[in-house]
């Protein structure tokens, strides 16, 4: 049986949290995300805390430009439990604004910038943010202010804007920040994940949930001071939130911060700025083998490759262990349920064992069950059910999500998969009708829903299409008898309501019904085969 090394699992305990009993915890931990940063501020003051182009920011240099939005948050009515939107792209500002939201004990609330403005009404009033931030580029998509009763504030980050103050506005130089008491069971941070419903729910990510978390990554991956992790994914996204920026937060390294993924870019970055550690998926490793000469780059300094989201195909595997030998490729599965892993897959084990997806992180506990609930037998292939300090404890404004994907401390993943005799776990399924594009999740239902409204389509159905580089590409089938309805209307009515990566790739267009079965269901099995 594959275990975690004595060092990691001596340091746990169990203890009771949400409700939730007998979970196991790391007993010397931070006791809230800003104690975390304050102590490796401590620590190392003068050490680099975050590069973005110019941009060099120092622990000591970013701790008081935390301080100085704070202040200008709270001259701005931000308190304790106030929900503070950032509809910001990779940037220095957005890890400044999240801190200095946390600092007063208030909500950071990260929003994909890639939203349109339907999802953005949606999601602002669910969670009853007073302020948003946001990038200037994004003006054009912002709900108009009676659609948003509850927002009061605005703030532009690259230029003022109608409707919007301008961020350096934010910037108190001086006063005194009245830090308030924060308990680790509060909610830091809520994200919102797209439901089967349609409509994105928000999962409450409290300070114990990220702590646990980019502690699981620092033990796991063997992390420490002088670490450089590059940003390359959404910081708006758990992984690049968790795995890079409180990971490096938590261990006193240096998030290099890439605004948008390009594959030469992020080499010659990763180079430059000797980077040791990224968590990206397995297209953009994919993409920089495609397009680029690896051997022109000195990665020497990259020592952990991490990957999730995807599988990652065993020629990738194998290509980046030849040309990048000194990289450790590193499994980690997980959702924004479990603020980012609930597998990791132990270093040195990413050719050996490249079908899993890892073993348990030390403080996680992981039921494969039948539809009924029941533990299966080893090898057999059952839904992941996930419990530990890690997993939210449950959904922003909706008790019935809660109550339904939750059971007895344990969050009922939909995945399917089978553990071995050695502990290492296998995905076989992923969740029902879920489309992973380029790392993305995109729930079927949400397409079909958006698209529906049309007023000449009759039915839709969406479904993965298999892709080399992005893993899935969405393809559309619509049935409808409108004949002057095509590709392009299809997915710019997509587009006009959804997220960018949410425009179908490929569109079927028929004249008759789609395929269903007895109980009247679509069978998305027969609209497969058609490909």
């Amino acid at each position: 049986m594959q275990n975690w090394p004595a060092k990691i699992t001596d340091l746990l305990s169990y203890e009771t949290h949400f409700g939730r009993s007998d979970i196991k915890c790391f007993s010397d931990r931070p006791s809230d995300l800003n104690v975390m940063v304050k102590q490796s501020v401590a620590r190392n003051r003068q050490g680099e805390a975050l590069v973005c182009d110019e941009v060099r920011l120092t622990y000591g240099a970013l701790d008081a430009q935390v301080d100085a939005v704070a202040l200008g948050l709270m001259a701005h009515g931000v308190r304790t439990g106030s929900r503070v939107a950032i509809l910001l792209g990779n940037c220095p500002e957005f890890l400044i604004v999240l801190l200095a939201s946390l600092r007063l004990g208030a909500i950071a609330v990260p929003i994909n910038v890639r939203e349109q403005t339907p999802e953005l009404t949606h999601i602002l009033n669910d969670c009853g943010a007073t302020v948003l931030v946001h990038d200037v580029d994004v003006a054009d998509r912002l709900p108009p202010q009676p659609d948003l009763p509850q927002l009061e504030h605005r703030f532009c980050v690259g230029g003022p804007v109608g409707g919007s103050k301008d961020y350096d506005s934010l910037l108190t130089p001086s006063g005194e920040l009245n830090a308030p008491t924060v308990s680790e069971e509060d909610t830091a941070v809520i994200l919102y994940t797209s439901g089967t419903t349609g409509q994105p729910k928000g999962a409450m990510l409290t300070h114990l949930n990220i702590i646990h978390s980019a502690m699981h990554f620092e033990m796991c991956m063997e992390l420490g001071q002088g670490g450089r992790s590059l940003l390359a994914v959404p910081a708006s996204h758990v992984t690049g939130l968790v795995a890079t920026l409180f990971t490096m937060l938590r261990t006193a390294g240096c998030s290099v911060i890439m605004r948008s993924f390009k594959a030469d870019a992020f080499l010659d970055l990763a180079a430059r700025e000797k980077v040791t550690q990224t968590l990206m998926v397995p297209a953009m490793y994919n993409l920089f083998l495609l397009r680029c000469a690896v051997e022109d780059y000195d990665l020497s300094s990259w020592r952990i490759g991490g990957y999730g989201g995807a599988p990652m195909a065993q020629s990738t595997i194998q290509e980046l262990s030849e040309k990048l030998p000194g990289l450790l490729l590193v499994n980690a599965y997980g959702a924004t349920e479990l603020t980012s892993p609930a597998t990791i897959l132990p270093l040195g084990m990413g050719t050996k064992r490249s079908d899993s997806i890892g073993i348990t992180v030390p403080c996680g506990e992981i039921r494969i069950v039948d539809p009924n609930g029941n533990d299966v037998e080893t090898g057999e292939h059952g839904e992941l059910w996930i419990k530990g300090p890690m997993v939210v404890p449950g959904y922003w404004n909706n008790p019935e999500k809660t109550k339904s994907e939750f059971q007895d401390g344990f969050w009922k993943s939909g995945d399917v998969g089978s553990r071995d005799a050695q502990g290492f776990i296998s995905l076989h399924d992923r969740r029902k009708d879920m489309i992973i594009r380029g790392g993305y999740n995109i729930y079927s239902a949400e397409v079909e829903n958006a698209l529906t409204a049309h007023p000449s389509v009759i039915e839709c159905a969406a479904i993965g299409r298999p892709d080399p580089v992005l893993g899935e590409k969405l393809h559309m089938f619509v049935h409808s008898t409108d004949a002057t309805l095509d590709d392009a209307a299809v997915k710019a009515f997509v587009q006009a309501h959804l997220a960018d990566y949410k425009t179908p790739d490929f569109v079927t267009l028929t004249d008759t019904p789609l395929p269903r079965n007895a109980n009247g269901k679509i069978v998305k099995a027969i609209l497969r085969n058609q490909l």
